[in-house]
């Protein structure tokens, strides 16, 4: 291994370790999601490289664990925690099938008609679209659902939904 690598191997696996720590526990008790998700995401799977250069560079001594009995428990509880999160998942339907309750709810917001979307926030169907077109989306009818609308102005999902008259 060139010995860049292996002279920032452990650093970079500490530094990203506890950034992915301070986040995780934050986002955890639900402080600062919306701004820590994303570097979370992202810097946990960074993660990745400086562990397999770290494997590589110990791969010797770590192998030593895996003759030992506290290696395999280790990993066989680690797979049995993380199989109480997946498998409800696989077998559940609605929303805990779908992701949480409100990406469930946001779903079928984006997927209904203007018409039946519009009182929600405080127009009729014609009102929404009229706001929607101000802003720049592309709406044939009232009929059309969220996603339709997105669709045919070249915009997510997503996006439309912070474009919607939010009351204050």
């Amino acid at each position: 291994m060139p010995p860049v690598l292996s002279r920032y191997a452990t650093p970079l696996i500490t530094g990203l370790f506890v950034v992915s720590l301070i986040s995780g526990i934050a986002m955890f008790f639900h402080l600062g999601e919306a701004q820590l998700k994303e570097m979370h995401e992202w810097l946990g799977t960074a993660l990745v490289v400086p562990f397999v250069l770290h494997l590589w560079r110990n791969w010797k001594p770590f192998s030593t664990y895996f003759k030992r009995p506290a290696m395999k428990v280790a990993l066989a509880a680690s797979l049995v925690a993380a199989a109480a999160f997946v498998v409800p998942t696989l077998t559940a339907t609605g929303p805990t099938r779908n992701g949480p309750p409100e990406m469930a709810a946001a779903r079928a917001l984006q997927a209904a008609p203007l018409t039946a979307v519009a009182p929600v926030f405080g127009h009729d169907g014609e009102g929404l679209a009229d706001v929607l077109r101000a802003k720049g989306y592309t709406v044939a009818s009232a009929d059309q659902s969220l996603n339709a609308v997105a669709e045919a102005s070249g915009k997510s999902a997503r996006e439309i939904l912070t474009a919607l008259p939010m009351a204050n």
